[in-house]
């Protein structure tokens, strides 16, 4: 990524809207820096005296300077510095949906002098340029990014600087410790001493802060990445059944034939705000069939990858030896990795009620859930058993309103270590010098989070991961 001082100093541009072929309403292309405008007057053509203030749509033709020829029907957003997402001139230009023809207005800001904007590079120039801090710029894309209405709002509240305001003050406390320490090493005659059961406190409310905060990691990472959950068991217990059901739709082919399901099929939910990636597996079980041999691998390897499985049996025939097997297969498959939790589905209980079959299975599932998929009945069920595993120690989804990335928990892991190591300083009695160094690197660490100390390099990991255009 260029240099925050060049990147400054030109004009970008990018297709700011997702472009699907051959369709879609509006297409959105955005321009930032100085020379927007003025490209805009080169392109534009606005009939009338429609006057070219900030803040106001112009209705007009987008046409090519060289030759003349009218490109689209468009509207004209113009929009003066500081008033503006990157607080510089920034133009967005509405045409007609569609991949060509928002391509050829790129084409058309490109050839006037605007450079391509690199991924983020719109949001990059906002936190340059002061409006918003780094938690609000990694909170934008995990707005772009939600997959649940949780995860949007948690992302909302992001941008509205929820998590920014408690990081700086913490960091303010720091600071005034720090200024308190500093002054009694360098004025000691002219100073009373310092209230050591009032620091110690102040560090102990400093670090149980930091505590609560680091607990929200873990559902953060709930809410941006969801659970990947594998649907396994031997061929023909119900496991395309159970998808179905579950997502209300016909993505797996059900019928009385063991093994027809050949390869992993996908679908996506949202259970209780957490978005849920269902991976539907080939039933496991020794085949010479070359084509379901290979489903049946990719079933193993989907086991071995979730976050969650589905186990799922016969209720008419209970716990089998097969099932055993497969429970073994998996269990062992990586010794290095435990298995992750896992939840018996006893499926096909409108053949035979639940109090019928007999629980000869191992004790240590995380629950065991009874359903007729083919009925739709137990999904209820299902999802509540998977919300209760989520919330648990297991997957330590807390209920709170915003979380921390993993970048941030990383930071503020730090700045926790950093204090620790302030009390334990202060028990050894050692000079106030020593104390000084750990609460500059708590502060380092939490100017990190907010942007109020980071590198270049972090920049560029944080940025590269947004889409072009925001």
């Amino acid at each position: 990524m260029a240099g925050a001082s060049a990147m400054a100093q030109d004009t970008i541009a990018a297709i700011a809207t997702a472009i699907v072929p051959q369709q879609g309403s509006v297409g959105i292309v955005r321009l930032s820096g100085p020379e927007a405008w003025p490209i805009a007057r080169v392109i534009f053509r606005a009939p009338g005296q429609q006057p070219w203030e900030s803040h106001r749509i112009l209705y007009g033709h987008l046409s090519d300077p060289a030759t003349g020829e009218t490109i689209d029907e468009a509207l004209l957003l113009l929009m003066a510095a500081p008033r503006t997402y990157t607080r510089e001139d920034l133009v967005e230009l509405h045409c007609h949906g569609g991949m060509i023809v928002v391509q050829r207005v790129l084409q058309l800001c490109l050839q006037q002098g605007a450079r391509l904007a690199q991924p983020g590079e719109f949001t990059l120039r906002a936190f340059l340029n002061g409006r918003i801090d780094l938690t609000q710029a990694e909170s934008v894309a995990d707005l772009v990014g939600a997959q649940s209405p949780q995860a949007a709002q948690a992302a909302l509240a992001g941008i509205q600087g929820k998590l920014a305001q408690p990081i700086r003050s913490l960091r303010s406390s720091c600071m005034d410790w720090l200024a308190e320490i500093e002054a009694r090493i360098d004025f000691e005659e002219d100073l009373p001493p310092l209230n050591l059961p009032e620091l110690a406190q102040g560090l102990r409310d400093i670090a149980g802060q930091i505590d609560r905060w680091l607990a929200t990691a873990d559902r953060g990472e709930l809410l941006r990445s969801g659970l990947k959950v594998a649907i396994v068991g031997r061929p023909n217990a119900g496991k395309s059944s159970l998808l179905n059901a579950w997502s209300r739709s016909d993505r797996a082919i059900v019928t009385d034939l063991p093994g027809t399901t050949r390869d992993v099929v996908e679908s996506r939910l949202v259970v209780g705000g957490i978005p849920i990636q269902v991976l539907d597996t080939a039933g496991i079980r020794d085949t010479e069939d070359r084509v379901e041999k290979i489903g049946v691998e990719r079933s193993r390897q989907a086991a071995r990858s979730a976050d969650l499985l589905l186990l799922t049996i016969e209720a008419p025939r209970g716990w089998t030896g097969g099932d055993r097997t497969i429970y073994e297969q998996i269990r062992t498959a990586d010794p290095d990795q435990p298995l992750p939790p896992t939840i018996l589905v006893v499926n096909k209980i409108d053949l035979v009620p639940p109090e019928l079959v007999p629980p000869l299975w191992p004790t240590e599932f995380a629950q065991v859930v009874y359903t007729a998929a083919s009925e739709g009945r137990g999904i209820e069920d299902l999802e509540q058993a998977i919300l209760q595993i989520a919330r648990s120690g297991d997957l330590r989804a807390a209920d709170l309103d915003l979380a921390i990335n993993q970048r941030q928990a990383a930071a503020l892991l730090r700045a926790q270590q950093a204090i620790g190591r302030v009390t334990d300083t202060m028990a050894q009695n050692l000079p106030l010098d020593f104390w000084t160094i750990d609460l500059r690197e708590a502060i380092q660490a939490l100017g990190e989070i907010t942007g109020e100390e980071v590198t270049e390099s972090v920049l560029d990991r944080i940025f590269s991961r947004f889409c072009i255009g925001k």
